[in-house]
């Protein structure tokens, strides 16, 4: 059942966020494909794989680690500090922001590179106003210790728990 609401979660927020907005976003400018692939268009692909691996990673630790999703209404049950998580707090926020550059370079678009900077600073205020203060109450002490070994955005030395 938690894999079933990952994916409904999947494709309703970061599909979203990743697909369609996207989409409004080239049609109001007459963005179209590119006629030849060039560097940017192949660099592009590297970055998108790259974000769309990096949040299906973490999408598989909070379903069978956390035993949740990265929706709010249904987050993990269990602190998730493995995989990705060791190096960087947000990593699916990271995976999501890739996608977006590797769009952004694909298409050669500075809408779509605004639209990920605000996309990043919706994140960064999500996360300090909303996330981190309900995960500081729900696993308390564990999540402090956490939240000083790990940064929020840029990733860094691997995580070690501590009993």
């Amino acid at each position: 059942m938690v894999l079933l609401k990952n994916i409904i979660f999947t494709i309703f927020v970061p599909g979203t966020i990743t697909t369609l907005i996207p989409y409004w976003i080239l049609r109001r400018n007459f963005v179209a494909m590119p006629s030849q692939w060039g560097m940017p268009q192949y660099v592009s692909l590297l970055a998108a794989l790259l974000g769309l691996s990096v949040y299906f990673r973490c999408v598989w630790d909070f379903a069978t680690v956390g035993r949740g999703t990265p929706a709010p209404l249904d987050p993990p049950k269990v602190l998730v500090v493995c995989g990705l998580y060791r190096y960087v707090r947000n990593p699916i926020y990271l995976g999501v922001l890739f996608v977006l550059l590797g769009e952004a370079v694909f298409f050669e678009s500075s809408a779509l590179l605004r639209y990920m900077i605000g996309v990043f600073l919706i994140f960064h205020l999500f996360v300090i106003f909303y996330e981190e203060p309900s995960l500081r109450r729900k696993f308390g002490e564990s999540y402090e210790r956490y939240c000083r070994s790990v940064r929020r955005w840029i990733p860094g030395k691997k995580y070690q728990e501590t009993a």
